[in-house]
């Protein structure tokens, strides 16, 4: 068809829906190109510096507040979404091995940036064979688009306190994607789901560096997975210990959300757990030189952030691991001469690994006079 009919705009919506199923997108919905309404929050949010350093927020804003301008002739959002949520996803046994890394679960798989944007571009050229004059271009983060808002409106789900998008039947564990049209296809505004937060903080209250400051609100200077992988350069100090073994990203917030009981396990095989990161004691990954970690990152988000960070990453991680000469020898093994950077952060997790030991020690010794005293144990 050239110029669909009102009738074939709705036959062609529904069956969007079922071709987006047959490739594995797990949900979509069609929203109109009005995001007036979120002008002010997002002004407010940046003139309150909780971008940090994405300066790149602060550039294309009338981009963001109009898909039109993103891309010329658009006048609906095709939204979608893709469930990552890996098999033997071991949440807590990654966390509390303070000697082995944390790494976010949607980043343990392929880069689902390619994933999405081919299955996105798929769609698009499924609905080009019955529209000739289909005008498409599809997104995954990858310009300024926004992609929580244009998902609510499309009825996928509701933004949660903490920022994510959340759903009533499938938690928060998933991907966003777009596609923008020039069809004026029947919006999803009648699946539109109300906000089920309540009176819940959970998000709020486990965040390790306090990010989100108010419901809805998250300061990304603060935020681990900001810190990790889009800040450049050297980390406060007060903010380190808080962020434990975790090297690229943090999923605490959506760990402790009631609302991820109803997630379920993603089928994708892209998405599960790659054999790469079952050994990742830190010490293995913070010796890996910078084409070892080039070639075990191939294909993976991970190896975005570059090894500069990486290696800022492990070496805060390391300090606040459990104290040990194994620790120290890694620290100070011969340095790679990475950066200026990196060995100010190496410096610190020394200093932080060898006044632990120390630490440890007098204590053994205190037992150890203790016993051999015939004074309790726990006496000084």
């Amino acid at each position: 068809m050239s110029t669909p009919s009102e009738t074939d705009l709705i036959k062609l919506a529904n069956n969007i829906r079922q071709w987006a199923k047959e490739l594995g997108l797990n949900d979509v919905g069609i929203s109109d190109i009005d995001l007036s309404e979120n002008r002010e929050a997002i002004e407010t949010w940046l003139e309150n510096g909780y971008h940090g350093t994405m300066s790149f927020l602060e550039r294309n804003g009338e981009l963001r507040l109009d898909p039109s301008l993103l891309h010329p002739g658009t006048v609906r959002v095709i939204s979608v979404r893709m469930d990552y949520l890996p098999e033997h996803a071991r949440f807590a046994s990654d966390l509390e091995q303070r000697d082995h890394a944390y790494i976010s679960r949607y980043a343990v798989g392929r880069d689902y940036h390619k994933v999405m944007r081919k299955r996105i571009k798929q769609l698009g050229d499924r609905i080009a064979q019955e529209v000739e004059s289909l005008n498409a271009r599809p997104f995954v983060d990858s310009a300024p688009v926004l992609e929580r808002p244009i998902a609510q409106k499309a009825g996928l789900g509701w933004i949660g306190k903490h920022s994510l998008l959340l759903n009533a039947q499938s938690g928060s564990w998933f991907f966003l994607g777009e596609l923008m049209v020039n069809l004026p296809l029947p919006v999803t505004s009648d699946a539109i789901q109300e906000n089920q937060c309540g009176e819940c903080v959970a998000c709020i209250k486990i965040c390790p560096t306090d990010a989100i400051v108010s419901p809805y609100t998250v300061d990304a200077r603060r935020c681990i997975s900001y810190l990790t992988i889009e800040h450049e350069g050297s980390i406060d100090e007060a903010l380190r210990p808080l962020m434990g073994n975790r090297i690229y990203g943090c999923d605490d917030c959506q760990l402790i959300c009631p609302w991820n009981r109803h997630a379920e396990i993603s089928p994708e095989p892209d998405y599960q757990h790659r054999a790469i990161w079952d050994d990742h004691s830190l010490i293995t990954l913070f010796q890996w030189s910078e084409d070892e970690f080039l070639s075990h990152t191939a294909g993976s988000p991970i190896r975005r952030i570059g090894f500069e960070r990486w290696q800022r990453n492990i070496a805060i991680a390391i300090g606040n691991a459990s104290a040990s000469e194994a620790h120290i020898a890694a620290l100070q093994q011969p340095r790679q001469c990475v950066s200026d950077v990196v060995d100010e952060h190496i410096d610190w997790a020394l200093q932080r690994q060898q006044q632990a030991l120390s630490a440890a020690t007098r204590k053994t010794a205190r037992l150890i006079r203790s016993v051999r005293q015939g004074l309790p144990r726990d006496a000084d």
